[in-house]
């Protein structure tokens, strides 16, 4: 299988082309990345020299993308401004990358003929007090981000219904993990920790989201790949939800530091208060969690301690130091 995967040198997408490598070596991936802020090549240093890879700095948003593309069987769309703080405080972006960028990669795929997998979130829903949400519930975004996505959820199906382009949409839950930009919750709290700063927590902390350790978020997209039904959007969660300060917590007692360096700040606008969804149509294609929330986090933890190198860099820049200074008003 010839694939195209975008946005592949950040998280999930850099974490879902060595996962498909391991399992198959025989397949070639096309790598098309911005390398924005959040993009890393070093992501990818140990498959960079595999001979059915390729890299190819471009905007999803570029029109002469699609010359690039003959001989391909899938798009897996991973490329997105997905930052909520940033998308508060400068939302243009987000609407050009996630939403013209997908309608710009859903025309190619009409015109080659090529299947799209839209990597999406379960912010698209929006806050939900109690109970969870399904593929069909109505789509109730609270900000920038998550409109954009839900944006292009909404072309995605439209290219399905109305050209018969093969589509899927993969809404998944908060993922964690190696190599996640460390602007990001979970890595945040583990890199703080290490450094002795404070751990900025919003509000009163009891924000409450679903998290899936990464790679058995690529093991849900490897399914749906391959076995899919055209034109269904597919819900991936671990089920599992824990409030923020929790997990503060356990990151602190992971580490061996004390609750002290919690730090309460200022909350955000708009921010949701609990996220849940449910995904039994993905349990029915055979998914299912393989790696639960201790033993995830414990080697997250562990990935970012043997790889302070990678996360010191990043967040040494002048431009981490500047946008986490205006998210958290310090």
């Amino acid at each position: 299988m010839n694939i195209v995967v975008t946005g592949g040198a950040g998280f999930i997408g850099s974490n879902f082309i060595k996962y498909i490598f391991k399992r198959y070596p025989e397949y070639k991936i096309l790598n098309i990345d911005k390398l924005t802020y959040a993009g890393n090549l070093e992501n990818l240093k140990e498959i960079e020299k595999n001979p059915n890879y390729k890299f190819l700095k471009k905007d999803i948003c570029n029109k002469d993308l699609e010359e690039f593309l003959d001989g391909y069987d899938v798009i897996i769309n991973f490329a997105a401004e997905s930052h909520v703080d940033r998308a508060i405080y400068g939302p243009e972006e987000f609407l050009k990358t996630d939403i013209f960028g997908t309608f710009n990669l859903l025309e190619i795929a009409k015109k080659k003929n090529i299947k799209f997998i839209q990597i999406s979130t379960d912010e698209v829903y929006g806050s939900i007090e109690e109970g969870s949400f399904d593929e069909n519930s109505p789509l109730n975004p609270s900000n920038p981000y998550s409109s954009s996505k839900a944006s292009a959820d909404l072309i995605t199906i439209s290219y399905f219904k109305t050209y018969k382009v093969p589509t899927n949409i993969i809404r998944s839950c908060n993922n964690y993990g190696p190599n996640q930009y460390p602007e990001k919750f979970i890595p945040l709290m583990i890199t703080n920790a290490i450094e002795n700063k404070k751990l900025p927590i919003y509000g009163d902390g009891l924000y409450r989201r679903e998290w899936i350790y990464v790679i058995d978020n690529c093991k849900a997209i490897d399914l749906v790949l391959h076995k899919g039904k055209e034109g269904e959007i597919y819900n991936v969660s671990s089920e599992f939800s824990i409030p923020n300060i929790e997990i503060a917590k356990k990151i602190l007692n992971l580490l061996g530091k004390d609750e002290s360096l919690i730090e309460f700040v200022k909350d955000r606008p708009g921010h949701d208060r609990r996220y849940s969804i449910k995904c039994e149509k993905i349990k029915k294609l055979g998914w299912h969690i393989e790696t639960d929330f201790e033993k995830g986090i414990e080697l997250t933890v562990k990935w970012y301690i043997e790889n302070k190198n990678w996360w010191r860099i990043i967040k040494e820049s002048p431009q981490f130091i500047t946008h986490y200074k205006k998210t958290y008003n310090l």
